[in-house]
């Protein structure tokens, strides 16, 4: 038996038919692939074999970093399950010049695919926007989803930073805090300072202040000792939120030392074995998690499908969070930390 696309009309008009319905399938398709900037061709053809696919990915964080860790573990899981090459690079420390040059480096030897954090769009937008006219795709992840669709990367993988502090303040404010610190431990990240931007925020509305606590990542002894000042200055203060766990376990020995890990709530951005004990003991409040292990894996799934087959993602940002940690959950995500995906 067969079938015509269209019964009642002749051969020719069948032709014209199936004709014009490819033709309608191809714009569709085009259509889609306009979305990314398409891959040059290789020996001929568009796209490569994933044996001849190398990615590298270019963060502000080292892998040594519990929150870079677990990114780089997702990286690994990545490029195994993609039977794909990467390279996950990183200056030794919160260096944008250093970053620019490992970028231009990193575009320099034609990689198939990139992925970088933008921590500051000023400084990082010339080595990215190279890599891009030079017909390498690139995805970016943690830092930068206010700036990555100007950029012209395909998609960014992350949390959106204001509207996560601003909720962080909410749970804050909803549990009676109204005197405040935001310990930031990268001023002049972005993505940080929209974090505490977006707490103040949450905590004015409320009838609340924040005071914006600067500290060096380097340096926990110092830090420790900078919360426990502010907070014997300021004996209103009820709330303390950091932006990482580099920052919440010094806050925690500070108001443990001063008497205070009780009184004053305390919550944090990211997680650590040590975090989500302190959770389930009750000194912290929550954690946000912006799942990392998803923001190192993802990126390399999705270009190493870019690259093959031409898939593009549909959003601008596709969001890993947040998702809060509470005494509730902890546990079950204890679990997971211990096999390094959270």
């Amino acid at each position: 038996m067969t079938y015509s696309i269209c019964p009642k009309c002749s051969v020719d008009d069948t032709k014209v038919s199936v004709k014009k319905t490819f033709t309608m399938i191809l714009l569709f398709m085009l259509g889609l692939t306009g979305c990314g900037r398409s891959p040059e061709k290789q020996n001929g053809s568009i796209v490569v074999e994933r044996s001849e696919i190398r990615i590298v990915v270019i963060t502000h964080g080292q892998a040594s970093d519990p929150f870079w860790s677990v990114v780089k573990n997702g990286v690994d899981a990545a490029a195994r399950d993609m039977s794909i090459r990467v390279e996950y690079q990183a200056p030794i420390s919160f260096d944008m010049v250093a970053m620019a040059q490992l970028i231009d480096a990193a575009v320099a030897s034609r990689p198939q695919g990139l992925v970088v954090s933008i921590p500051d769009a000023n400084a990082l937008h010339d080595p990215i926007a190279n890599a891009i006219a030079s017909g390498i795709p690139v995805i970016s992840i943690n830092s930068g989803s206010d700036v990555a669709k100007q950029l012209g990367v395909l998609t960014h993988l992350g949390q959106t930073e204001y509207e996560t502090g601003y909720k962080a303040g909410e749970k804050m404010a909803f549990a009676g805090v109204r005197q405040a610190i935001c310990v930031n431990q990268e001023v002049g990240n972005m993505s940080l300072d929209l974090r505490c931007q977006g707490f103040a925020d949450a905590m004015k509305m409320f009838g609340g202040n924040v005071e914006i606590l600067s500290v060096e990542l380097a340096d926990p002894t110092e830090t420790q000792q900078r919360i426990t000042t502010v907070v014997i200055r300021n004996p209103e203060v009820n709330g303390i939120l950091t932006l990482g766990p580099m920052g919440v376990l010094p806050a925690l020995k500070a108001l443990e030392e001063i008497g205070k890990l009780d009184q004053i709530k305390l919550a944090t951005f990211d997680l650590t074995p040590e975090v989500l004990l302190a959770i389930k003991e009750g000194h912290i409040m929550f954690a946000i998690d912006q799942q990392p292990y998803l923001q190192g894996y993802l990126p390399i799934v999705l270009l190493t499908l870019y690259i093959t087959n031409l898939n593009t993602p549909a959003y601008d940002v596709l969001r890993t969070g947040p998702g809060f940690i509470t005494k509730e959950n902890a546990e079950q995500i204890t679990l997971l930390t211990q096999k390094g995906t959270r």
